[in-house]
């Protein structure tokens, strides 16, 4: 069984926010493969059970708080016998520019508590699917910019990016992360394929694969900064400067 989890903070008010982007990747794979059941608590978390590459597969969106997000994926993995190897986990990447992808196992929170809690709850030998969002250009800027609702020109490069998600989920699911990765770099650059006239690839071969968004849909909304309200504040006492929360 694989568990494959997307990290984001529950409520209306956040279900837009860039922050949020794990959650709109699984319910873009619930949406995108026929046979998933429909959503229901459990283990602190919105959970959907079905099958994916002829493989069990729990679909999971911890309705804890981002910071939190490693209890429901423990007590998930706890109860199901689940190896850290067989959990993915799919989550927003301020280091990537919007729409690059990439997948690796282990590794370093790099400043996002919701990993850091996985981190703290699991260990650290599960799959990471980074999904770029990009960076608004300075850390005091970080959380505004997290909590803000993605922009209009943003679906230039996130509706495909969920489509691609949704659609090639299998290969996730079977273990095939490079391929997933040279699947996402075709669907996100449709134009780009220099290997007809040159002979040459242009998808690397690395598990990596990035779109080229309009320069505009990194930028912050007006008044971003002051979105996140109550949460916001919180997290800036709690973490202060951190790039993420």
């Amino acid at each position: 069984m694989r568990l494959i989890v997307g990290l984001g903070n529950p409520g209306a008010k956040y279900s837009r926010n860039r922050h949020s982007i794990g959650f709109l990747a699984v319910d873009a794979i619930h949406e995108h493969n026929a046979g998933f059941s429909p959503w229901r608590g459990r283990f602190h978390a919105e959970v959907s059970e079905g099958l994916l590459a002829g493989e069990k597969v729990l679909l999971m969106k911890p309705q804890t708080f981002m910071n939190d997000s490693g209890r429901a994926v423990g007590e998930a993995a706890r109860f199901f016998k689940i190896s850290p190897a067989d959990v993915l986990v799919l989550y927003d990447e301020l280091d990537l520019v919007p729409g690059k992808v990439r997948v690796k196992t282990g590794g370093g929170s790099g400043g996002h508590n919701g990993i850091r809690s996985i981190d703290a709850h699991l260990g650290k030998d599960y799959v990471r699917v980074r999904l770029g969002i990009g960076h608004p250009g300075h850390k005091d800027r970080v959380i505004g910019y997290v909590l803000g609702d993605f922009a209009k020109v943003d679906a230039d490069w996130l509706d495909p990016l969920l489509d691609g998600i949704g659609r090639e989920a299998a290969l996730l699911a079977g273990g095939r992360e490079a391929e997933f990765c040279n699947r996402m770099h075709r669907v996100l650059n449709p134009a780009d394929d220099g290997s007809a006239k040159t002979g040459k690839k242009t998808t690397p071969a690395a598990v990596d694969a990035h779109a080229r968004p309009p320069a505009a849909a990194a930028a912050p909304l007006a008044g971003e900064q002051k979105k996140g309200g109550a949460l916001a504040d919180q997290l800036a006492r709690m973490f202060g400067k951190k790039d993420h929360s």
